[in-house]
């Protein structure tokens, strides 16, 4: 491994850090706590849950580190719900679970930003959803930014039923109490389970009913298992463990139709290049070039790459790759960066008429980024980069098969929104510990703010000292390149998860396949400037 792969692998290390420090929220004493009230960690849930010998594929599991909330809380570890895609009876299945050791399972806005994201995955793939439901409710001193708004409390149980009309089933394993808005999460679901003694379920707990009605009564007599399983009818089955509660929702799905991706699959091979020579190939500068048809060797089956237009304006064209790939045996177009990625006019064209034929054909599209930018200056605006960047945005926009991000250098400006961007609704966005998204680099926003900032004390007959320039230019690069940072972007659920180099290949067949479970629709798109 040459340095720049022990490089990445130092980088990967922090990673493991912080997922450590995300999925063990509270430590060993946590669990034991739990152990006490006959409760298991909830990932222990869910892989009984899923099928034997088969992953669960976490989803943001950095997400709530420095958010920084009222009342001292700097950070939600793992945004405290668990979110991830599984195969329950051989079907992918999206399961949304509550960790209750972060907060009592509350709430906070970046609680509900991961668990409607799940949801809109789940929609968009047609998936089934199993809730693992513990939660105190919403954070109460931020409820205006948790409770009256779309996006908020409330949108969890409207994506419940709207999915729930598409034949996507809403199972709730509630392993806890569920209280106020979040009782919804058990009486909404198509089916739910419930533990004697342990679930509970009501609009207003025991001290509410007192306060408003002076009614005395326990929370089990209220809203346990055998109240909403045998009197009310708001619960379905009445288990007496967490086990036997797993059990249950795995019997419930046992007979749902086996699923099937829409798109042709060849045999599976391995790649020829092992996928650990990714480390090596990555610059540990991330504004430095790559070779993208290496990388892109690394991936794909057999390593083997179909280009499209490869000798197309050489320098300019050729700063996109185009063609297609296998990812285990599913047939996918590609749009990757390549050398220093900067996009020209000659490779938007490129990309745009390659979006559109995978379109057309019905294959899904990878763009694997590491793009700083369209390129600017009076010659690319003379030859027209505004218009064809635009007619790579229609043609991303618009392609209706299904679409993945993967970044892995630099995703900034208006290639971030060429390259199928968050703002573009990729059914998967991944990056990687080089990824480094924002509007533009920390040296290019320093020059450009510390110009401004200049003229500024001019005018005011204030000119800036040598230092001065150089503070002021260190703080700007220390800002804005560290909110280009993964651990920033995953933390604020700007990515679905941040992936190691030696993860890549596994995590693009999993999503290509998901992806491939809804039909594909007609291609339709509006106006091009070609």
């Amino acid at each position: 491994m040459n340095t720049n792969g022990i490089f990445w692998e130092n980088e990967e290390k922090k990673l493991d850090e912080r997922v450590h420090e995300a999925t063990w929220p509270g430590g060993q004493k946590a669990v034991d706590r739990l152990a006490k009230q006959g409760k298991r960690p909830a990932r222990d849930l869910i892989q009984e849950l899923i099928d034997p010998e088969t992953c669960f594929f976490e989803l943001s599991r950095i997400a709530g580190f420095g958010v920084h909330y009222p009342g001292g809380i700097d950070d939600v570890p793992c945004a405290g719900v668990i979110t991830g895609i599984g195969k329950i009876n051989g079907n992918w299945t999206m399961i949304i679970a509550n960790d209750s050791r972060v907060k009592a399972g509350t709430y906070f806005p970046i609680t509900l930003k991961k668990h409607i994201r799940a949801q809109a995955i789940a929609e968009q793939c047609g998936l089934n959803c199993v809730y693992i439901a513990d939660s105190g409710g919403a954070f109460l001193p931020m409820q205006a930014d948790v409770f009256p708004d779309d996006g908020h409390f409330g949108s969890m149980f409207y994506n419940m039923a709207r999915m729930s009309a598409k034949g996507l089933k809403q199972i709730t394993m509630s392993t806890g109490g569920n209280t106020a808005g979040g009782a919804y999460i058990v009486f909404m679901a198509c089916q739910s389970v419930m533990i004697d003694r342990m679930s509970y379920s009501f609009l207003g707990g025991p001290p509410l009913v007192k306060m408003a009605t002076g009614e005395e009564i326990s929370a089990e007599d209220l809203g346990g298992a055998r109240v909403h399983t045998h009197i009310s009818g708001g619960a379905d089955h009445f288990c007496a463990d967490q086990s036997e509660a797993v059990l249950r929702v795995r019997e419930i799905l046992a007979l749902e139709p086996p699923q099937e991706i829409h798109s042709h699959r060849y045999a599976e091979a391995p790649p020829v290049v092992s996928p650990e020579t990714i480390y090596d190939l990555m610059p540990a500068a991330t504004h430095q070039g790559i070779d993208g048809r290496k990388v892109l060797e690394a991936i794909c089956d057999d390593s083997y790459f179909i280009e499209y237009k490869q000798h197309y304006a050489p320098g300019r064209g050729d700063n996109l790759l185009t063609g297609k790939i296998r990812i285990k045996g599913i047939p996918v177009g590609v749009i990757a960066s390549n050398a220093v990625g900067i996009i020209f006019a000659e490779a938007a064209r490129k990309a745009s008429e390659w979006i559109v034929r995978c379109s057309q054909e019905k294959i899904p599209l990878l763009f694997l980024q590491n793009a700083p930018g369209y390129m600017v200056g009076s010659e690319s605006e003379h030859q027209g980069i505004g218009k064809y960047g635009s007619d790579m945005v229609r043609a991303v926009s618009c392609a209706q098969v299904p679409r993945i991000q993967l970044v892995i250098g630099p995703d900034n400006g208006a290639a971030n929104y060429g390259m199928c961007g968050r703002a573009y609704r990729p059914h998967f966005l991944f990056s990687t510990m080089r990824a480094r998204t924002g509007v533009m680099s920390g040296r290019s926003a320093a020059g450009v703010l510390l110009s401004i900032e200049e003229k500024n004390r001019e005018a005011k007959g204030k000119p800036m000292s040598d230092a001065e320039k150089q503070a002021f230019r260190e703080k700007m690069i220390e800002k804005y390149d560290g909110e280009a940072h993964p651990f920033y972007c995953g933390s604020r659920l700007l990515t679905d998860r941040v992936l190691k180099f030696s993860e890549i290949r596994d995590w693009l067949a999993m999503a290509f396949e998901v992806s491939l479970l809804r039909p594909i629709g007609e291609p339709s798109f509006g106006n091009f400037r070609f």
